[in-house]
């Protein structure tokens, strides 16, 4: 009977999680037209030529990188970058991800803002970062269950539900790794000085299914700093894509 109990709880709880999404899901994955809305985000493993890219303007130095599937299974399982939270490739099929690095080789500070960064492609789409909060409520729809039981169970101790055992040990465990992973690896906006070399990770939804090209703008690098601290000059810089599908 007590196991009876324990399951018809978890199923209800289940079935009540499973039927919901974070509302950051629910919100439009791109600025563009309506007719493309659902053609947008879609599980598929992009390949994008040239990989690697590089491109300087006064003194300022970005390398952009297509971060494949394979790339970021290889990545995520370095050891040597991330020590213990080394593991599984925190981001879906559905993202469309770079690897970059910013070298300020000016004499000049510059302020960086990745959410400024966005891709358009040639069906008329803009695409913005997604950020950790988005990966992380993709996850959670991918396993409504563990959400469910993080939720209800986890501080179960013995004697709930009538239950004898620890089971909030047993079936909860929050998915800190995966966060860890994104939050080492993201690439960090603020001030960049002189000499600094930065780089991580950066991610969008992916483009329309219908794409052939992508274009991803690394905008709005602030520098050129007034004696009030205000930029005087504001650096663009643009990669070009060709976009290929299985």
């Amino acid at each position: 009977m007590r196991q009876l109990v324990l399951g018809v709880a978890v199923l209800i709880v289940v079935a009540g999680c499973g039927g919901r999404k974070s509302s950051l899901l629910l919100e439009r994955n791109a600025r563009g037209p309506i007719d493309e809305a659902l053609l947008v985000a879609h599980r598929l493993e992009w390949h994008l030529e040239p990989v690697r890219q590089t491109e300087t303007k006064q003194g300022v130095e970005v390398t952009v990188n297509h971060a494949s599937r394979e790339y970021l299974d290889n990545f995520f399982k370095n050891k040597n970058l991330f020590g213990a939270y080394a593991g599984r490739n925190p981001y879906y099929l559905e993202n469309l991800v770079f690897y970059l690095q910013i070298a300020n080789r000016s004499q000049e500070k510059v302020f960086v803002d990745p959410g400024a960064f966005v891709i358009v492609d040639d069906r008329g789409n803009q695409y913005t970062i997604v950020g950790m909060d988005y990966v992380t409520a993709l996850a959670e729809a991918r396993a409504p269950f563990a959400t469910a039981t993080r939720g209800v169970i986890e501080e179960a101790r013995p004697g709930y539900f009538g239950l004898s055992l620890p089971v909030g040990k047993i079936v909860s465990a929050k998915p800190q790794g995966q966060f860890a992973l994104l939050k080492q690896s993201s690439l960090q906006g603020g001030y960049y000085h002189p000499g600094v070399i930065h780089d991580g990770l950066i991610a969008f939804w992916n483009p329309s299914v219908n794409a052939t090209k992508v274009r991803l703008r690394v905008a709005n690098l602030k520098t050129d700093f007034s004696a009030d601290n205000l930029p005087q000059t504001s650096l663009d810089f643009e990669f070009d894509f060709t976009a290929t599908k299985p």
